[in-house]
């Protein structure tokens, strides 16, 4: 089995799974996604890539289940400046951005997981072992004597 899913999207908004040879609904197509594939939509009648479009409709879809997926600040930001100042944003940072975040998530909920399978007190972890989970510590190492900013002293 493929990790590339090709959807095609007729004109009445139904999604066709060429894999399985079966319609498909937004809902199926994002449990497809959560199970790590990637899919491709493109236009049943001009063939033309609506991959993006067809993820953006999930996007929304789950908003509208739960009210809200980003803050309103900046859907505002988004609907002003997208075109212009937020498109290379997204193009070229967001989803390193993203990928930084869910690796670090990833390691400090594995240090999380092994301080309490050896029961250590994670409530009376010290400011120095916390200190090390900083990602930007390797950062402020290179400056001796330097402190990250909440440890500075006013």
């Amino acid at each position: 089995m493929t990790d590339m899913i090709v959807l095609k999207k007729y004109a009445n908004r139904r999604l066709y799974d060429t894999q399985k040879s079966a319609y498909v609904t937004l809902s199926e197509v994002a449990d497809v996604i959560r199970e790590g594939k990637i899919i491709k939509a493109y236009d049943a009648k001009t063939k033309v890539d609506v991959t993006g479009f067809v993820l953006t409709q999930i996007i929304l879809e789950e908003a509208k289940n739960n009210n809200a997926l980003l803050p309103v600040p900046l859907l505002h930001m988004i609907i002003r400046y997208g075109e212009n100042v937020l498109h290379d944003f997204f193009e070229n940072y967001l989803e390193q951005t993203v990928n930084a975040y869910l690796a670090y998530k990833s390691r400090v909920d594995e240090q999380f997981k092994k301080w309490l399978e050896v029961g250590v007190d994670v409530s009376q972890m010290t400011q120095k072992s916390l200190r090390e989970l900083n990602p930007l510590q390797a950062f402020f190492d290179q400056f001796p004597g330097s402190k990250p900013p909440e440890e500075n002293e006013d």
